[in-house]
């Protein structure tokens, strides 16, 4: 009560956010590691089916994204486009149809099983299991001049999962990521680890998701 009245309620809080910090990380890296033992063979298949119908590009895209504190990193993904997917140089999302698309790989985007290798980057301590999407720096430096507060997304890991993607979906216009930002706002504002197993049983739907792109 004492600590509480002389302002202790402010330093319980922190230690409580502390703990529930490197909760995360643990949890980050074992649920990352045998997550990633587990899709192993589903990775490995996903491949060869990449290799086959579009043999000139590596299997796995590496691509730049602004993650905690706006540090740049190469996240990995299933290469589902074609090689040459943007040879105009601009950075553009995917659309309903996408012809960059390797008709083989539409069920990888789909089922978003194109993402896994981001497991990757959580056991590099790039990411998390749960936290708000990852931009290219491009879209990022374009999004905080649209979008104010954007830039607080970065707060914390971008993760693999999250609020914003199990209720808002894919990004197709400004107004979605306007939303798309409320809930990672509300991700960030009540972190707990309640609210990460809710967001991670409820991914589990999203391995079928007919709005992926």
């Amino acid at each position: 009560m004492v600590m509480v009245g002389a302002g202790g309620g402010g330093l319980l809080l922190e230690l409580a956010r502390r703990h529930f910090r490197m909760f995360k990380e643990m949890m980050d890296y074992v649920l990352g590691g045998l997550c990633l033992l587990f899709f192993l063979p589903l990775m490995l298949v996903c491949a060869a089916l990449i290799k086959l119908h579009d043999p000139s590009a590596p299997v796995l895209f590496q691509q730049v994204r602004v993650g905690l504190n706006g540090r740049l990193f190469k996240v990995f993904k299933l290469r589902t486009m074609y090689a040459d997917a943007e040879k105009c140089g601009k950075a553009q999302w995917a659309g309903d149809n996408d012809p960059r698309i390797i008709p083989i790989c539409r069920w990888m985007r789909k089922s978003h099983v194109d993402e896994l290798p981001q497991l990757i980057n959580i056991l590099r301590g790039e990411m998390s299991l749960v936290g708000p999407r990852p931009e290219r720096p491009e879209l990022f430096e374009s999004l905080v001049r649209q979008v104010p507060d954007f830039e607080r997304r970065l707060a914390v890991k971008p993760g693999l999962t999250g609020l914003a993607q199990i209720r808002n979906g894919y990004d197709t216009d400004i107004d979605s990521v306007r939303r798309k930002l409320k809930y990672d706002l509300e991700y960030i504002e009540n972190m707990s680890l309640g609210l990460e197993f809710r967001l991670l049983f409820a991914t589990i739907a999203k391995f079928r998701d007919d709005g992926a792109r």
